[in-house]
């Protein structure tokens, strides 16, 4: 089976389980799971920040992060299209009172600075939500946001009091993108929310970190969406795995998708619109997607072919470049 409907089909390897099944474990609610402390530790240290807290899932983990910046009737800065905001639920609305401000992205993905500075409300103005909070996402969309912008971003949001958060589902990606180690991705935020179910290839996991403090309101703050968790190191070694053993080969799958992209691109009928490092958006003729998904999953290739949008395909670790030039092949066949 070739999946690229998404870089979370991934199912752990030979390696990852048995390094589950052989994990120490404790009550992580008593604070005494060793691999979960091994885990939020290492990556703390990698990502430049005092403390780390492991998360069943990124959604819970920004949520959290949302939550220990902001105070309720508080708002944060976000993109239209961010997972934060358009992704995970309104949960930061919901269960946060966090009124999100949504900012159209430019054509990279950033929010341009002339945008953000119009939607920061009045300060001492009882009309209106106080702005406390903006939020990136890095990779977006697949996209690489570069580093001038990111630092122009963050350092506009400390000049007027603003936390920064960054959503790094994809993080590593971007520090394998850009050549620079994590700690540089990670070093203008005050939080960043790193996901390893993703290209990472674990079952499940995400590590928030940032400032001892910042982290202790959102322990307490897991505590409260549901996220006390008891021997949990069982799916934490699957990340310090991951984290071990899949960074650098992200490269890998960066090299899949160009080659996906650069054979698609010479068969007509599809359009292909961009690619950046794991990601592959394509535009299929309308007549032709829902037929052209049928035929492709009958041949064990799985994607959503998008009738009148973009379709994503998502190379990951369980993709190889001898099964690209098979997608290629088959889509070549189907669209003839």
């Amino acid at each position: 089976m070739i999946d690229l409907r998404s870089d979370t089909v991934t199912r752990p390897s030979a390696a990852m389980l048995q390094a589950m099944v052989s994990a120490p474990l404790g009550d992580d609610v008593m604070g005494d799971d060793p691999t979960v402390i091994r885990l939020q530790a290492a990556v703390a240290e990698r990502a430049g920040k005092a403390a780390g807290l492991f998360f069943p899932s990124g959604t819970q983990s920004n949520l959290a992060a949302l939550m220990a910046h902001c105070d309720r009737g508080d708002e944060y800065l976000v993109g239209q299209l961010a997972h934060t905001y358009k992704y995970e639920g309104g949960g930061a609305a919901v269960l946060g009172s966090i009124q999100p401000q949504p900012v159209e992205h430019a054509e990279d993905g950033s929010l341009p600075l002339e945008k953000l500075a119009a939607a920061v409300k009045p300060l001492g103005d009882s009309h209106f939500a106080r702005t406390r909070l903006l939020a990136l996402e890095n990779t977006f969309h697949g996209k690489l946001i570069p580093a001038a912008y990111i630092q122009a971003a963050t350092d506009w949001a400390r000049g007027l009091g603003l936390g920064t958060h960054l959503d790094g589902a994809r993080v590593f990606n971007a520090a394998v993108a850009s050549g620079k180690p994590l700690v540089d991705m990670c070093r203008p935020f005050d939080s960043v929310s790193i996901c390893f179910s993703k290209g990472l290839g674990a079952p499940i996991g995400s590590v928030l970190v940032g400032s001892g403090e910042l982290i202790a309101r959102a322990h307490r703050w897991r505590k409260m969406l549901g996220g006390g968790l008891r021997q949990s190191g069982v799916l934490a070694a699957a990340c310090l795995y991951a984290l071990e053993h899949n960074v650098e080969r992200l490269a890998d799958d960066h090299d899949n998708a160009r080659a996906l992209a650069e054979g698609l691109r010479a068969i007509a009928g599809v359009k292909v619109l961009s690619q950046d490092t794991n990601m592959v958006f394509v535009e299929f003729e309308p007549s032709r997607c829902d037929a052209l998904t049928a035929a492709l999953a009958s041949e064990e290739i799985l994607m959503r072919a998008v009738y009148g949008g973009p379709t994503r395909l998502v190379t990951h670790l369980d993709v190889s470049a001898d099964d690209v030039r098979r997608v290629v092949q088959a889509v070549a066949r189907h669209l003839a």
